[in-house]
């Protein structure tokens, strides 16, 4: 690959540089046929793969697209955990971008080919690849829907464009590039098993409704974040929808899994001794009913997706203890309140965190847990509670 970037000695400032890229802004480039503009996206993109792509962050010789690609990119966590979800001896990504999903398959998959439209992404993943010593990835320039003929694979993976010329930015999967349901039927003359990533804002009923064949969602947290759902897809599929969510996590990955079909009614309860907020991933899965039977916990209210228990259990979320319990008005929360810090949530509660704050002369941290909500009868509370 003929790029200057790609110079010894570029490539030696770009690894070693420390400092703060304004600087280099004002300085200018030390190199006559590198742009200071270019030199910075390098070394900014670098540091941003730090914790993202620590694989790419730590190989020399590495090239980093337009700072909008990396930041679309998967990470390294969840193109980890997609490439445990599928198998196979040949997987194709239709729309490969910066080709972090298409390095953790071609640790599974026999061959894996990279599909990009951008020439200038699909060289610069192809020499990431070579320096990366992956060699079973093919690197094809161009829409993978005109490269198709008579191949098949095994998998086709897709992560469609949530952003559309016209209408901005979108959520439904019709309005996505490329269109998948409306290409449903292709696809399937050249795979039986698709999976598709798309954005955590995407309604699941929505894309359910858009979407057939689907035998799994999975839901992806990482620090209780949602970053992607995945659609696993196959034509053969005929059995229950299942939705797995995982939350990914240093202390330990929690995982809460149940079919979409499973309905479950519940009785309601005052707020007890242990007190229990999901995380983010079953949160996005809409899963509320299931969660007592699950965790021997009680709901505090229809509306209010917290959780309560005489004893502490093990729960996929965060854990408190009640500390007080004290009725929403101006008299209690006076007396009740006797600190000027703490971390506010609201969980079906008429007002937002900031007027909370304004209201009450709260600062934000501390060792103070606060969660306004709403409990049966319609009865604004508040729990000031310690975390386990």
């Amino acid at each position: 690959m003929d790029n200057p970037l790609l110079n010894k000695e570029v490539q030696k400032f770009i690894f070693n540089y420390e400092g703060d890229s304004t600087k280099l802004a004002f300085s200018g480039s030390p190199f006559s046929e590198i742009s200071t503009k270019q030199l910075i996206t390098q070394i900014e993109s670098r540091k941003k793969a730090e914790k993202k792509l620590p694989i790419w962050h730590s190989t020399e010789g590495i090239l980093y697209p337009p700072k909008l690609n990396l930041e679309q990119t998967s990470s390294q966590v969840t193109a980890a955990y997609k490439s445990r979800l599928v198998t196979g001896e040949t997987l194709a990504d239709f729309t490969g971008g910066y080709g972090v999903d298409c390095l953790f398959f071609s640790k599974v998959f026999k061959t894996v080919t990279h599909f990009e439209i951008n020439e200038s992404l699909s060289q610069i993943v192809n020499h990431n690849y070579k320096k990366l010593k992956k060699h079973n990835i093919k690197c094809i320039t161009g829409n993978a829907f005109d490269h198709l003929q008579s191949l098949k694979f095994d998998v086709v993976y897709i992560d469609p464009s949530r952003r559309h010329d016209t209408k901005g930015k979108v959520f439904f999967l019709k309005d996505c590039l490329p269109n998948i349901p409306k290409n449903l039927n292709v696809l399937f003359q050249h795979t039986d098993t698709i999976l598709i990533k798309t954005s955590p804002m995407l309604d699941i009923s929505v894309g359910l409704s858009e979407l057939d064949f689907v035998k799994e969602i999975h839901i992806v947290a990482v620090e209780n974040e949602v970053k992607e759902l995945l659609w696993l897809i196959n034509k053969k599929t005929f059995e229950a929808l299942k939705i797995k969510t995982i939350n990914i996590s240093d202390k330990g990955n929690e995982t809460f899994s149940f079919l979409w079909e499973d309905k479950k009614d519940n009785t309601y309860t005052f707020p007890k001794k242990y007190l229990y907020e999901p995380n983010a991933a079953i949160m996005k899965s809409g899963a509320f009913n299931l969660l007592p039977s699950r965790f021997k916990v009680e709901k505090l209210e229809k509306h209010t997706h917290l959780y309560t228990s005489e004893e502490l259990q093990i729960f996929p979320g965060r854990s408190f203890k009640i500390k007080q319990i004290i009725n929403y008005n101006k008299k209690e929360m006076r007396n009740g309140i006797t600190f000027d810090k703490a971390n506010i949530t609201t969980r079906n509660f008429p007002e937002s965190v900031a007027t909370l704050r304004k209201k009450w002369k709260l600062k934000d941290g501390g060792n103070h847990y606060l969660f306004f909500t709403t409990v049966a009868k319609n009865q604004k509370i508040l729990l000031i509670c310690a975390k386990i």
